[in-house]
């Protein structure tokens, strides 16, 4: 058997974050999910969202790290992972119905961050849903001192990483056709943001 790699942030909060995506993705679709890591959300989301297409996919220096999860769990409506650089002009996207990641806006460069949101907008359908899960920023301040050891400890191992901030998420998503419907408290500082294709 695979030896598989274990996010306990993923165990954490797999289930606070399915009671949303319950709600939000209620028909059925395809899910591409960016930035799949492990693949444990991938798992439990497709386990019980069976209405449901999930399609992984992560960074082409991460791209066979959800193998494992999935190769055991061999879930017959989680598609074979795919290979995106959101940066990248054409992501070569079968059609999808919603978009979810979890934990990468803060890992990622700003630029990339942009290209993210502007590449999910450009792929979702009209009504179609954008969620992203994380820590964020408002007015420019944290909503925590943990949030601010998190960030600081992020830009020690990357200058360009770091919490993003609501107001230039919303002025980006704005720009792309994306409308924040909602906005969730989450565990542990987190949140779940919630965009709508217009």
């Amino acid at each position: 058997m695979e030896r598989k790699p274990f996010s306990q942030a993923c165990e954490n909060n797999k289930q606070v974050i399915l009671e949303k995506l319950s709600v939000v993705f209620d028909g059925p679709g395809v899910i591409l999910e960016i930035g799949t890591g492990t693949g444990q959300h991938a798992i439990h989301f497709a386990s019980n969202l069976p209405h449901l297409t999930w399609q992984p996919s992560d960074h082409p220096s991460n791209q066979d790290l959800c193998k494992p999860w999935l190769n055991e769990a061999g879930l017959q409506n989680i598609n074979t992972p795919l290979v995106l650089d959101v940066s990248a002009r054409d992501w070569h996207l079968p059609p999808i119905n919603g978009v979810f990641s979890a934990n990468t806006a803060h890992i990622m460069s700003w630029p990339e961050v942009k290209a993210m949101l502007r590449g999910a907008a450009a792929h979702l359908p009209k009504g179609g849903a954008f969620c992203l899960y994380g820590p964020f920023n408002y007015d420019g301040k944290f909503t925590s001192s943990s949030n601010q050891q998190f960030d600081a400890s992020l830009r020690q191992r990357n200058p360009a990483m770091g919490i993003r901030d609501m107001d230039d998420l919303k002025q980006i998503s704005s720009e792309s056709g994306l409308a924040l419907e909602s906005d969730f408290e989450m565990p542990a500082n987190n949140r779940l943001l919630v965009w709508r294709r217009s």
